[in-house]
């Protein structure tokens, strides 16, 4: 008895054993972003928006015929050289199609010949500098889904124009991603007679204080200040003009960067924002999307983390690019048909027709544009007084 219950056991163990290798080999997508930085949230709303997007897409097969996709996550800390690193490690994983880069454009600029190189395709659901996707590689392995520069700085000067001042400061981060900003704001600013530019203030990245480069701008007669900063940085400014006498409070217009960390825990005040005209550019808000999608989105969501209301999602740009830009990689490689990125690379300028939610996109690349949204994806937005980020047109105040 025990002998034939033996070798049933062992019939049993060699039938499992042999299901499991049966099983088609994952295709792996790398993300490698600024995890180990204080307070980001970014990163963290990278990793959901794409990790939602995988569960939905094994849920109905995977990709190539049941294989599954999966992610694996490096951490980059915001540092070029360590980004690097990371890229050529992940390049050499076998069935690695494609790596999900993170906020930082001086961290992606600075791994693009490595991109290159090993023709390892990146995916920037954040970073904006022109130069991601403006350069001279070719064939180029960088796609992005995202907001640019060339895109940001139009509307926000517009809304500068808009609430009334006729001359702006600039103050910008003293990197290629402030650099960026600089030459798009100069591009549009030959381009009408509504702004002037009354000077560009440089701070150095993580600065804690910025109130010196703001007062050289209120002193040069600026009614309206145009900030480049993140979240830190973005944070120290808003709680030290909040501190000056009313008539020294200009509006701030800020790019993106304040929101991809805990913005509003790094104020000195809570009240800071009730006392200041502060406004931020997006290209992607929750509340655009209606109630039956939201609803399905976070069944999903549910299902890999605790969050439970769509509005505890930080960062929501980070994971609405990351989301649909997850599903235009499994159609690319689906037409591939394989996890040769040279090919894998070549499908995404085809992918047509996908329903994202972001926007519906007809062809979200070309062979000439690798930019997945345009200057009409752009939006002014404030905070609210509980934090949530919502788009202008939507406030009644």
């Amino acid at each position: 008895m025990n002998r034939w219950l033996a070798i049933v056991l062992i019939a049993c163990f060699l039938f499992i054993q042999t299901t499991r290798s049966a099983e088609p080999a994952p295709v792996f997508i790398g993300l490698d972003a600024e995890f180990g930085l204080t307070n980001s949230t970014s990163a963290q709303s990278i990793q959901l928006g794409i990790e939602t997007a995988i569960t939905e897409i094994n849920a109905k097969g995977g990709v190539l015929n049941g294989r599954s996709l999966e992610l694996i996550i490096t951490d980059n800390r915001s540092m070029p050289a360590r980004g690097i690193h990371n890229l050529q490690k992940l390049a050499a994983t076998a069935d690695l199609v494609a790596v999900f880069s993170g906020r930082f454009s001086p961290v992606v600029l600075e791994t693009l010949p490595t991109l290159a190189k090993t023709q390892l395709i990146n995916l920037a659901p954040w970073s904006s500098a022109d130069g991601i996707t403006e350069n001279d590689f070719r064939p180029s392995y960088s796609f992005r889904l995202s907001l640019k520069d060339r895109y940001a700085m139009p509307v926000m000067l517009r809304y500068a124009a808009k609430k009334g001042a006729k001359k702006i400061g600039l103050l910008l981060t003293n990197t290629s991603w402030g650099r960026s900003n600089l030459n798009s704001a100069q591009r549009y600013l030959a381009t009408t007679d509504k702004l002037l530019s009354v000077g560009t203030a440089w701070y150095n990245w993580q600065d804690d204080s910025l109130l010196k480069e703001y007062q050289v701008l209120l002193r040069a007669g600026a009614e309206a200040i145009i900030l480049v900063a993140n979240d830190d940085e973005g944070a120290a400014l808003v709680s030290e003009v909040a501190e000056l006498p009313a008539e020294q409070r200009l509006p701030i217009i800020s790019h993106w960067g304040v929101t991809g960390g805990n913005f509003i825990a790094q104020l000195a005040r809570r009240e800071a924002l009730d006392h200041i005209d502060f406004s931020v550019v997006q290209t992607f808000s929750f509340f655009n999307l209606v109630p039956a999608r939201i609803e399905q989105l976070m069944k999903t969501v549910l299902q890999i983390s605790t969050i439970t209301d769509v509005r505890d999602i930080e960062a929501p740009v980070g994971f609405g690019h990351a989301y649909d830009l997850t599903f235009i990689l499994a159609r690319a490689i689906d037409m591939a048909g394989s996890t040769d990125r040279r090919v894998i690379r070549d499908k995404l300028e085809l992918v047509t027709d996908y329903d994202g939610l972001v926007r519906f996109y007809a062809q979200p690349f070309t062979a000439d544009n690798h930019d997945a949204l345009s200057v009409e994806d752009v939006f002014m937005a404030r905070y609210t007084a509980d934090g949530l980020i919502r788009p202008i047109s939507m406030m009644t105040n």
